[in-house]
């Protein structure tokens, strides 16, 4: 396995997310920010920041496959979210737990997690980036 997830002493355990990803491998993905775009092109689930959540990871999974891994060689996440606040929390989660179901992972990498202003187009509340390593 190219990536080792810990959650070091001296620093908060969180269970969203591991603190630090210790990656090897020979191969390095950037996937560019993933919106909740479908295959066409059209955005999936307007209005419902849950349902744009699991397709971001549904579209990063298929950047991921096409490079040779899956969501285990993810070594961090960034999140950006149109008008954050607290509340928005448990939406973010849901769509992240049914992203997991779908594709039968754990997806705990390091995260930032960032409020924007605004995404490229007025649907998208979230834009999801990562970075892979591959062996």
């Amino acid at each position: 396995m190219s990536i080792t997830l810990v959650n070091p002493k001296g620093l908060p355990e969180i269970d969203a997310y591991r603190q630090v990803s210790i990656a090897t491998g020979s191969k390095l993905v950037f996937i560019a920010g993933q919106v909740a775009w479908d295959v066409d092109g059209v955005t999936v689930g307007e209005g419902d920041l849950a349902a744009q959540v699991e397709q971001c990871y549904l579209n990063i999974n298929a950047a991921l496959a096409e490079a040779g891994g899956s969501f285990d060689h993810v070594a961090k996440l960034t999140v950006y979210v149109v008008d954050w606040n607290p509340d928005k929390m448990p939406l973010l989660f849901e769509g992240i737990t049914r992203a997991a179901a779908k594709l039968g992972v754990t997806p705990v990498p390091p995260a930032t997690l960032l409020g924007v202003a605004a995404l490229d187009v007025p649907e998208h509340l979230v834009e999801i980036e990562a970075t892979a390593v591959i062996d």
